[in-house]
């Protein structure tokens, strides 16, 4: 979905969005009952806690330095291929609710996005991949996260008219 402006090779190389720790344990993705079924059939042992019409990986409380690994995540990169869950295939945008709007964001610890002009990222948003997320969040609240300081917001829904 982002290929046009973030190369599967950097991603595949990084991995930073499948490892979490206790400040960004939140963002977890939201799975879909079918994308959990293919964890959970290749890893019995995955647990997953209802999140709206999604599932979210069921994890322990972290503490310190440690750090949760998405199970999905193999040597070879995620196990999902083109299944993985829409949270996952966006990032490093974010779609955050910001005083009662919607927005999408970025994260900046993905250095291959963040290093690019900001009007860069807006004008691929606005190419149709908001339009294609903010509908997707209709349908699936669930992955509207709160907005959170540290995500430089890119572009806002449109107002209602």
């Amino acid at each position: 979905m982002l290929k046009k402006i973030l190369s599967p090779k950097s991603c595949a190389e990084c991995r930073l969005c499948c490892i979490f720790d206790s400040s960004d344990i939140w963002e977890i993705p939201v799975f879909s009952g079918e994308t959990a079924g293919i964890i959970r059939k290749a890893l019995p042992d995955t647990e997953f806690i209802p999140s709206g019409s999604g599932y979210i990986l069921k994890t322990e409380k972290l503490s310190g330095g440690e750090l949760f690994t998405c199970p999905a995540l193999t040597e070879n990169g995620c196990m999902l291929g083109d299944s993985k869950p829409f949270d996952c295939r966006i990032w490093p945008f974010r779609i955050m609710e910001i005083g009662g709007r919607r927005a999408i964001t970025v994260a900046s610890i993905c250095s291959e996005i963040y290093n690019r002009p900001l009007s860069q990222l807006v004008e691929f948003l606005k190419e149709g991949t908001a339009d294609m997320i903010f509908s997707y969040a209709d349908e699936h609240p669930e992955i509207v996260k709160q907005y959170d300081e540290g995500y430089p917001v890119l572009l806002f829904e449109a107002a209602e008219k």
